[in-house]
Formats: C-alpha cells, structure tokens, sequence
C-alpha cells in the first residue's frame, strides 16, 4: 500500500474499505491513516460516524450539501454523520481520518 506514514503505521491492520488504509481501532472510534492515488472518486454515499480528517499530503475536494470544499494539506474537515458526501482526490493524496461512532 501505498502512503507517507511510519513503519508503526504501516504495521496497522489493513482497513477493508472503498480505498486503501491502515486502521487503528479505538474505544467508540476508528483512526483510518489513509491513502488516495491521483484520480480517485468516491461517489454520493452517507456515514453513520461523525467524521473528522487532516490532509497530510496532497488535497481532497470535498462536495457536501451542493458545495464542493477544497481541502488542502494541513487542513482539517468534518462531515457529519449521516450528511450525504463525495469525495475527490486529483492528486495522490494521504489523510488521517477519525470516524466517531454516532451516539445519538
């Protein structure tokens, strides 16, 4: 797998997933330290987490509610549970990803 992280990451499980990451699993929450090859689309889907993210590499055009965000490296974002999203990564792309069970 491809991705700019440390041999401690890299010996992470591997998430089994729409896109390639290393999976970290903690209490009410999963850290995904993901990577996106240049042209990767994830089309119009929904989460049941409350999810949180940081760019480490590259750049993520987020579309949500009609608005298409760029998120550039160093960025964080937020997609709320349950709020339909897209995603698309023109450039390989490294992200960290923090997906927060929705207790509600």
């Amino acid at each position: 797998m491809s991705g700019n992280y440390p041999s401690r990451i890299k010996s992470l499980p591997l998430y089994d997933g729409r896109f390639d990451a290393y999976k970290l699993e903690a209490k009410e929450s999963e850290v995904l330290f993901a990577s996106y090859p240049a042209g990767t689309s994830i089309p119009s889907h929904t989460n049941g987490t409350d999810n949180h993210g940081v760019i480490t590499r590259g750049e993520l055009l987020l579309t949500m509610n009609g608005t298409t965000t760029h998120v550039a490296t160093g960025d964080w974002y937020h997609v709320p549970a349950h709020v339909e999203h897209s995603a698309h990564f023109d450039v390989d792309t490294d992200e960290i990803e923090f997906w927060f069970k929705d207790n509600t």
